[in-house]
């Protein structure tokens, strides 16, 4: 009778194991955690907890295999996702419960119910601080590009509509997730092109992509390159194409709305004002804070985060200066990958906190969207050579993760 108890707490035992992991796999890869680092850190999970297993996610599954070792059969869970999120700030929170789980200071029983509390928690912005990250990334983007000050206002502005949409689509039935993303682009385009009515200087189409750059997947399409050079075949292919077919919806949406406005008005463009060159780079920090608060970041991490981007941008200076602006991404994500690195390992916090942030700010999304705007307006060799371009950035950000891993050791963290 004992021996029978004995075996059924055992089995009791690897039950709450095998559900903590499902339950910690299925938020964290909801709040932006990447595939090889999601598979990596549920592996060394389930091995500290006493058993062995095997994990493979995509962006839109994660396959669950446990074993017990003196069982021959595995034990399969499949969950699936319409797509990851982020929310940096629940993420942190994640790895700090693991690591509690880990010294063995937070029992099984605990930590389950304490993964519920975590996914309950309201985010550290609110929606009005949200939408206000929204306009400033387009601002901040809009002077990156060294738009006019009209062009950056407005680029602001419609960030703000795109967020409307967005929250209100996140109402309804995940069918209409395409359909957001053509809306955002569409009425974004809309109103950028009936605005340059009034002022034909405007630079629609910067001012659209300005204002839908959060939903630009450059990073999608970055993390694709990233997975493939890890052999993660399938959720880089898987990342690639779906970051490919969300950039042509959302040029798609764009070039409708603008393209309907000017066959009904037409309108000559008049000389396109920019913003002094010294204006760029304070830009570039405005756009950083802005994707922090989209991303939720804690704001515990968010100057570290900050401090990352710096970080990233001097990498950025350095490059060009040294006459390339490649070299500059790839110098910029080795600097952000060690950085990331030494802070993850001297405060025990996930380096994507601050990772994240520096990574989406070397994407390569915004020129895939340039070129098929070069495309379609006739100039069909500098559309190709930036649609290419899009590819090179990404292989770039690809060796500079791994040589600033090689650089020094990875903390294994969500």
């Amino acid at each position: 009778m004992d021996k029978n108890n004995q075996q059924l707490s055992e089995k009791e035992k690897f039950e709450k194991a095998c559900k903590f992991v499902i339950r910690l796999g299925t938020l964290a890869h909801q709040y932006g955690t990447q595939s090889k680092s999601l598979d990596t850190f549920l592996a060394q999970v389930i091995k500290t907890l006493g058993y062995s297993g095997i994990f493979k996610s995509t962006p839109t599954e994660i396959s669950f295999t446990f074993k017990e070792e003196q069982e021959l059969w595995h034990k399969t869970h499949l969950v699936t996702f319409s797509g990851p999120g982020f929310n940096l700030a629940k993420m942190a929170k994640l790895d700090t419960l693991v690591a509690k789980v880990i010294k063995g200071t937070v029992s099984l029983n605990i930590a389950i119910e304490m993964l519920e509390k975590i996914d309950k928690l309201k985010p550290p912005f609110n929606k009005y601080l949200v939408a206000f990250g929204y306009a400033i990334a387009g601002a901040g983007y809009a002077g990156y590009l060294q738009c006019s000050i009209y062009d950056i206002i407005l680029s602001a502005i419609l960030s703000v509509v795109v967020f409307l949409i967005v929250e209100t689509s996140a109402h309804f039935s995940e069918r209409f997730e395409l359909s957001t993303t053509v809306l955002s682009a569409f009425v974004a385009g809309t109103i950028a092109a009936l605005c340059s009515i009034i002022l034909p200087s405007l630079q629609v189409y910067l001012i659209t992509l300005s204002a839908i750059i959060y939903l630009i997947p450059g990073f999608t399409i970055s993390n694709g390159v990233i997975e493939l050079t890890y052999k993660y075949v399938v959720s880089g292919l898987t990342n690639i194409v779906n970051g490919v077919f969300y950039l042509v919806l959302l040029f798609c949406g764009a070039w409708v709305g603008i393209s309907m406005v000017y066959s009904i008005f037409p309108v000559h463009q008049t000389a396109e004002g920019h913003i002094p060159l010294i204006f760029i780079w304070p830009s570039i920090m405005v756009l950083v804070v802005g994707l922090c608060i989209i991303f939720q970041t804690s704001p515990k991490d968010f100057i570290w985060a900050i401090i990352g981007c710096l970080i990233t941008c001097c990498g950025i200076i350095l490059g060009i200066h040294m006459g390339n602006i490649d070299l500059g991404n790839f110098l910029g994500t080795v600097f952000a990958v060690i950085f990331a690195n030494i802070w993850s390992s001297k405060t025990h916090r996930a380096a994507s906190i601050v990772l994240l942030p520096a990574i989406v700010l070397l994407v390569s999304g915004s020129i895939g969207f340039r070129g098929f705007v070069s495309y379609t307006s006739g100039n069909t060799v500098l559309g190709q050579q930036q649609f290419t371009h899009m590819f090179v950035v990404a292989a770039t950000i690809a060796m500079g993760l791994i040589l600033g891993n090689s650089l020094t050791k990875p903390k294994t963290t969500l």
